[in-house]
């Protein structure tokens, strides 16, 4: 028969570890601080090994209790996201899609009126973050930039992430070659300091520096691109609506990859799940091209 310890004192001791203070475990658990003093100490009792050195204002964990917190924060991890993974089949048509707000406002959000055309039971729900931000337990999937490689999740190609500068077509008339952006204001983004020298490299243009208004999102520097502020590096699937429609000229023939590709990254226990498989339909279609 498995042998379990003081189930609540090992929450309770975890959560002190974790946080480094009765106090704030008592708050993630919702009990009082002398709840969690009293529930570690009959833990400790239980194991017959100290947890705790207490010491005055400090609560410092022994060799033993480092070496039992290490070990036992990751598995509450997983139970947490085991709990997430169960309690979403109770809903399987709604989604919860991770996923960066420029590429949620610049692509996603602008094809759901097909998604809801081919799949009218599906409810799609966005947790907005980064594009490289972790995959969260209470995503169903996520549209992620990066390598391919996320330990523990399957990885499925979108889109390659190419860099080419845009601009509005008016200033677009007088840039003729690479040079030329010399003269001009190159709007940047935070995150991504590489993405102007990477296609001056390829353009054979060296020597040009990127100076002008640094923006948090691609988003904002394509809308200020569109604005005839400057001159925005785009990358795809960003400025494949804007580039159709006219309102941003890519001035140069010059694409040049950025080294990284969107995926749909998703647990495999997802797979099956009739919500899942009708997105990652309509996703695949959309993003190669297709009628879902």
């Amino acid at each position: 028969m498995r042998q379990l310890p003081f189930l609540n004192g090992v929450r309770a001791f975890e959560a002190a570890a974790r946080t480094g203070s009765f106090a704030k475990a008592a708050g993630e658990l919702h009990v009082t601080p002398a709840a969690i003093s009293r529930m570690v100490q009959l833990l400790e009792q239980r194991l017959g090994v100290a947890l705790f050195a207490r010491k005055a204002n400090k609560l410092e964990p022994t060799l033993a209790g480092r070496a039992y917190q290490a070990g036992l924060s990751p598995l509450f991890d997983t139970l947490a996201a085991l709990t997430e993974q169960v309690k979403a089949m109770a809903r399987p048509n709604v989604l919860t899609v991770g996923v960066g707000p420029t590429f949620a406002i610049r692509w996603l959000i602008p094809r759901l009126a097909d998604l809801q055309k081919a799949a009218p039971d599906i409810e799609v729900r966005f947790a907005t973050g980064g594009a490289a931000a972790p995959f969260s337990e209470g995503w169903s999937c996520g549209i992620q930039l990066g390598d391919g490689a996320w330990p523990g999740l399957e990885a499925e190609p979108l889109f390659a992430a190419d860099l080419t500068p845009v601009c509005s077509p008016a200033m677009a008339k007088r840039l003729k070659k690479p040079a030329d952006l010399k003269g001009e204001t190159l709007l940047r983004v935070s995150h991504a300091d590489d993405d102007w020298p990477t296609w001056f490299k390829a353009a054979g243009a060296g020597r040009v520096g990127a100076r002008g208004p640094e923006f948090e999102y691609y988003g904002q520097a394509l809308q200020a691109a569109c604005d005839g502020v400057g001159v925005a590096m785009g990358i795809r699937p960003y400025i494949d609506d804007d580039l159709k429609a006219g309102r941003l000229v890519a001035p140069f023939s010059q694409s040049v990859p950025k080294g990284k590709h969107w995926y749909l990254v998703y647990r495999e226990l997802r797979r099956s799940e009739p919500g899942f498989v009708a997105f990652r339909n309509w996703l695949m279609a959309s993003a190669h091209g297709r009628t879902a």
